[in-house]
């Protein structure tokens, strides 16, 4: 009989913090009674087959009820029902346990033989506690089970129940009616205890619920619903504490571990319906208190004291304890595992959590998430409740303050613990176990399936159930509204948080943003940004996991992305839909809100970041990525690389990369790093852009303006080029152009895409317009404006004109191959190499120098190196005339040095052809025919005639041949080439050997002033090759006929013209025969160095005179009019024509008369 109080430790565990009153003491002596009836049930001796069946393990017929067990949680073994016969033994005083096949070997080996006849001894002595490893076997564990559930089917636990709790049935009409030795009246009762309010009752009920739930089979027909598959699982246990010998908590742990297996594997037997829901019964009856959960309770005592001492049991408060140190290193494994089957229960029903249920009933019913509102649901799956309380607050419904604080707990559970999520383990059981074993702690797991999924290269690994089943969990976790959810995101940026993200408030959604904001920049640090983006990658899947986006932009989605919404089976097709939007003009239809567009902006500039966070772009462009892609490590470069190949692209992952492309063009703000790069210039040159042209394209423009500042660093150089290049490859990457210029491209270049061609294309239009002086240009004001400035940006870089390049690539590596593209340095290398280049490479840069030279403008050298002498000289000038006004102030002595040699240069490339000297070619468009035409016979197109027009024309100046306008651009021809040598390419092809041998020191000087073509003058006799020789005569010719032309002379002389000749017109000789009349003329006195240059000079005439060839009349006749003895010449030769002529009178008559005798016949 003392055995029986130690059974009273049950009641114990509950010790009234009031003193003992008498109604107490009653209730107390009546749970005593009933301990002291079970002891006399159990008592008996008695035969199996003479008994009622309820109270032997065996049937009627004799067979025990045994059935294969069901084996731990690593193994998979189905359990199958099955009978077989044992043998009966029995005795005179009936069946004894110690006899029984099943337990016959552990009675032998625990028990001393005195208790073998006991059956109740034998049974205190099975259940005694013992070592883990000493256990009895599974098969003596479900006979006893069987044993004691039917000795506990006894109606006088029903009826000392109706006693205590008369007036509480009454006021319970759905307790008074149950079947009394089934256990339901006072499972009823505890169902209810919490609308009980008689005390006795309420304690007697709180004292019974110790055994109701330590041993489960009293609870609402628990057996009946389970009885089939507890013996088919083999659940049957009892307990080996002393304290609680009635304790179920292992039957109970058992069918909770098939029940939540069964969720997880395909392979495992179901359990009936009224089983399972019987068990989260159960669960959602214990879940206030964790001591009624018998199996956790004894497997979380020591962690209880550990980590919860200090928290009181009841309303789940001990649970919750427990479940936030699951983790902790302190924990034991067997209270873990404990703990991981109550949240998998959780999953299930998330009535079996108290402080869910309690926080969130209200909320749930208000907002239709409950079983009752949706019929098939046969309970509220966590996920459910979760799903439908987050949608209602992103719809803006108000959900209570303690349901958000239980929701975000849970949701925390769950992506802690990949193993509670049954689809998680069941369709990623392979990827788990093959590339993320061993990481199932503190949400590793699933960062680590998010990071496979994400892939290297953009590409994904996971099955598609496993990445469906994942996607999922991230919307029941709703990560996007609060990262606490996260702990290894949590764990991974804590630092980040707290310097970069401190003003924001904790938890506040904005957090996440923050974090993007500052990715790859020098707050973040690389295990954040790995579980940033790898979080990212999900959210972006789901636009409505952005609680803000959501939030502001879900009735702009309904109106404007209707079907993507009927349809968002297609990962990110309404985010696209929305970017598509973002920048509508009010022309081009309907727009966003602004609060929607200003959070679509938010993530635009965020996921440009990493191309796999726009999930429409990624799919499209899958196998794009891996074919022209895998070797960019580097962050943030694949979109770079896709636009790199755009026109070898896959058509859909084309326009998909086009269409970002555009995006861009129209707000650089979306490339986020380059933003950061380029911050030092857009602060200094384009702050008032930024802040208030977003979305026109002006601040690309304003970057391009100062890409050569010194402000400007390599990186956002090269940002901005890359940006340059791209938009090369169609005319819509720039939204500038394609504004300004759409409507001309489709009516004027309707087939041509390239930005370059249409340039080309419209520009042409634009020049051949100007020329023929039509009154309404074809192409439009604006787009013509627009079309400067974009010729002006192509100028700077060959790789902007895909078609020179391609021409020339082969002469730049050879050629230019260590000079860097930027700031047309390989265009100023290849016209410097023009002589060896290819023919189709030295067109091309024939035809750019035409084009620069009819527009200096688009010379980018030239306006960079002489961008302050012509703020200072020709500020006022036009642009068509900047070339022509350095030229006349490049001897000015404030002009600087760099640009006096960039004048030059270009100087020597005009007179090397007279198509590139649009002043020389407009005045002489007349004579060069007239004068030159079996040279522009042999006229190669797009090549240089090296200066022989010119000279032909030379021939003609001072002849009063040549047309007014084209003398005058001759005279300024002539003169510019004495003064440097280079600028005459006739003179220097043929006396380069001359000026090498007789001139070197004079070719070396860093100015040319005339020196050397003064030089060649001085050693004429000494020069052998002929048609060197001929170039000097000519040279000399030329300043014959206009003074002007030699300036050597015209210096020297200039006080004296001035004072003598200032009457005189210049050209034809006049002022020169001005000059040689005083200096014959005794009475006038020259200034010396003018006498002294003169008289060399006519020297020069005389000996050019005697050894100028004569190849035919003319040229007799050109020596005869220059030369100073001319009136002479021409006086002899007409006298001897007056002398010819009358000799031919007088002999004619004597030649032609005839004799009489002729006559006469």
């Amino acid at each position: 009989m003392t055995r029986w109080f130690d059974k009273m430790a049950l009641v114990h565990r509950y010790p009234s913090t009031q003193p003992c009153s008498f109604p107490q003491l009653w209730v107390f002596s009546l749970f005593v009674a009933f301990c002291l009836l079970l002891e006399a049930v159990a008592a008996k001796q008695v035969d199996p087959k003479q008994v009622d069946p309820k109270l032997s393990p065996y049937n009627v017929n004799g067979v025990r009820e045994k059935a294969v067990p069901l084996v731990n949680n690593n193994n998979n073994v189905a359990a199958r029902q099955e009978t077989t016969r044992a043998p009966v033994r029995t005795s005179g005083n009936g069946w004894r346990i110690s006899e029984d096949n099943a337990c016959s070997s552990d009675v032998r080996r625990l028990c001393p033989r005195s208790s073998w006849q006991n059956n109740f001894v034998v049974l205190e002595c099975l259940q005694d506690e013992r070592e883990a490893n000493d256990d009895i076997s599974p098969d003596c564990h479900h006979m006893l089970w069987n044993y004691k559930h039917n000795l506990t089917m006894d109606e006088r636990f029903d009826i000392a129940a109706v006693e205590v709790c008369k007036t509480a049935l009454r006021e319970l009409k759905e307790c008074q009616n149950h079947e009394h030795g089934k256990g339901y009246v006072i499972s009823c009762l505890v169902d209810n205890r919490a609308n009980i309010s008689d005390y006795e009752c309420h304690q007697f009920i709180t004292r019974m619920a110790s055994i109701i739930f330590s041993d489960y089979r009293l609870i609402c027909g628990f057996v009946d619903n389970c009885k089939e598959d507890i013996n088919r699982l083999h659940c049957g246990r009892i307990s080996n504490d002393p304290k609680v010998v009635h304790s179920q908590g292992a039957v109970v742990a058992c069918l909770e571990h098939a029940l939540t297996d069964q969720e997880e594997r395909r392979d495992v037997e179901q359990l009936q319906d009224g089983c399972r829901k019987a068990i989260l019964r159960v669960a959602e009856l214990s879940s206030d208190d964790f001591h009624l959960d018998r199996h956790l309770y004894f497997a979380c005592r020591d962690d209880r004291e550990r980590f919860c001492e200090k928290v009181t049991a009841g309303d789940g408060r001990v649970y919750k304890c427990l479940f936030n140190h699951k983790f902790e290193d302190d924990m034991t494994q067997k209270c873990s595992d404990v703990l991981t089957i109550r949240q998998k229960l959780i999953a299930q029903d998330y009535k079996t959590s108290y402080l869910l249920a309690k926080a969130c009933r209200l909320d749930l019913k208000l907002n239709h998430c409950t079983a009752e509102v949706v019929p098939h649901l046969r309970e509220v799956r966590l996920s459910h409740l979760l799903i439908c309380l987050e949608n209602a607050m992103h719809y803006g419904q108000s959900i209570s303050s303690d349901c958000q604080g239980e929701m975000l707990d849970f949701r925390h559970i769950l992506m802690e613990d990949y193993s509670l999520s049954p689809e998680i383990v069941l369709n990623c059981h392979n990827e788990i176990s093959g590339m993320c074993s061993g990481l199932n702690k503190k949400g590793r797991t699933l960062h680590c399936l998010m990071r496979v999924e994400r892939g290297e290269g953009g590409k994904g690994n996971l099955g598609n159930a496993c990445r469906r089943a994942l996607l999922t969990l991230v919307q029941e976790a709703d990560l996007g509204s609060d990262y606490r959810v996260d702990r290894a995101l949590i764990e991974a940026c804590e630092s980040v948080i707290h310097t970069a993200c401190r003003g924001i408030r904790n938890g506040d959604p904005m957090v996440l943003s923050c974090l993007m904001e500052h990715l790859y920049t020098d707050h973040m640090v690389e295990e954040c940004e790995h579980a940033l983006l790898e979080l990212q990658y999900f959210i972006s899947r789901d636009w409505k996991l952005d609680p803000m986006l959501y939030k502001r932009c879900r009735a702009d989605a309904s109106h404007l992305c209707y079907s993507q919404m009927m349809n968002e089976s297609t990962p990110g097709a309404i985010i696209s839909c929305l970017y598509r939007h973002a920048y509508r003009t009010e022309e081009q239809g309907r727009r966003l809100s602004r609060n929607c567009k200003h959070e679509v902006w938010r993530i635009l500039h965020q996921r440009a970041l990493d191309l796999r966070l726009n999930p429409e772009l990624q799919e499209q462009c899958l196998k794009d990525l891996g074919k022209w892609c895998s070797e960019k490590p580097e962050f943030g470069t694949e979109l770079e690389c896709l636009q790199e190949h755009m026109d070898e692209l896959w058509d859909p992952c084309k326009q998909m990369v086009s269409n970002f492309t555009m995006l861009e063009g129209q707000d650089i703000e979306i490339e986020v790093l380059l933003m950061r790069a380029c911050d030092a210039v857009v602060q200094t040159y384009c702050h008032d852009v930024g802040d208030t042209q977003s979305g026109t394209g002006e601040l690309m423009q304003c970057l391009i303006r100062n890409k050569h500042q010194h402000e400007m660093n390599e990186k956002c150089a090269v940002g901005v080029m890359h940006f340059q290049l791209i938009q090369m490859k169609d005319f819509r990457f720039s939204f500038k152009f394609k504004t300004a210029c759409k409507e001309d491209v489709l009516k004027l270049c309707p087939n041509i895409r390239k930005k370059a061609d249409v340039v080309i294309c419209l520009s042409t239009m634009v020049r051949n317009d100007t020329l023929q002086e039509v009154k309404e240009p074809r192409v439009s004001l604006k787009c013509q404006r627009q079309l400067r400035v974009d010729e002006l940006e192509m100028s700077e870089d060959i790789r902007f004109d895909p078609d020179m390049l391609n021409n020339c690539n082969s002469d730049i590596k050879r050629f230019c191959k260590d000079v860097s593209f930027g700031g047309a340095q390989v265009l100023e290398c290849l016209k410097e190499k023009r002589k060896s280049l290819s023919l189709k490479c030295h067109e091309k840069i024939f035809r750019r120098e035409e084009m620069e030279m009819s527009d200096p403008e688009m010379d980018f050298n030239l306006i960079r190196v002489c961008k302050q002498m012509i703020k200072r000289f020709c500020s006022t000038s036009d642009t068509k005339s900047l070339m022509q006004c350095l030229k006349q102030n490049k001897n000015n002595e404030m002009m600087d040095p760099k640009c006096k040699q960039m004048i030059t240069k270009r100087q020597i490339t005009q007179y090397s052809d007279y198509r590139l000297n649009p002043a020389l070619k407009r005045a002489c468009r007349a004579d060069i025919p007239k004068f030159c035409k079996s040279l522009l016979e042999h006229e190669k197109n797009d090549y240089e005639l090296e200066g022989k027009v010119i000279s032909c024309l030379k021939m003609k100046y001072g002849k009063q041949r040549l047309s007014s306008g084209c003398e005058d651009q001759m005279r300024i021809a002539i003169k510019d080439a004495a003064i440097d040598y280079r600028l005459d390419p006739q003179l220097q092809q043929f006396c380069n050997k001359e000026i090498l041998h007789l001139c070197q020191e004079e070719a070396a000087a860093q100015e040319q002033t005339g020196q050397v073509e003064e030089c060649l003058k001085m050693n004429l006799p000494k020069i052998i090759s002929k048609e060197c020789k001929t170039e000097i005569i000519n040279i000399l010719r030329e300043s014959k006929a206009d003074v002007f032309v030699d300036p050597m002379l015209h210096t020297a002389c200039a006080l004296d013209l001035k004072h003598y000749c200032a009457g005189i017109p210049p050209g034809e000789g006049r002022q020169m025969s001005c000059l040689l009349e005083l200096l014959e003329d005794k009475m006038v006195r020259l200034q010396p160095p003018c006498k002294n240059m003169l008289t060399e000079r006519k020297e020069m005439w005389q000996y050019a005179y005697k050894v100028a060839p004569v190849e035919d009349l003319q040229a007799i006749a050109r020596q005869l009019l220059v030369s100073p003895s001319r009136n002479y010449f021409l006086s002899v030769i007409l006298g001897g024509l007056c002398v010819l002529f009358a000799v031919g009178l007088l002999c004619g008559r004597i030649t032609k008369r005839v004799s009489r005798e002729i006559k006469d016949r």
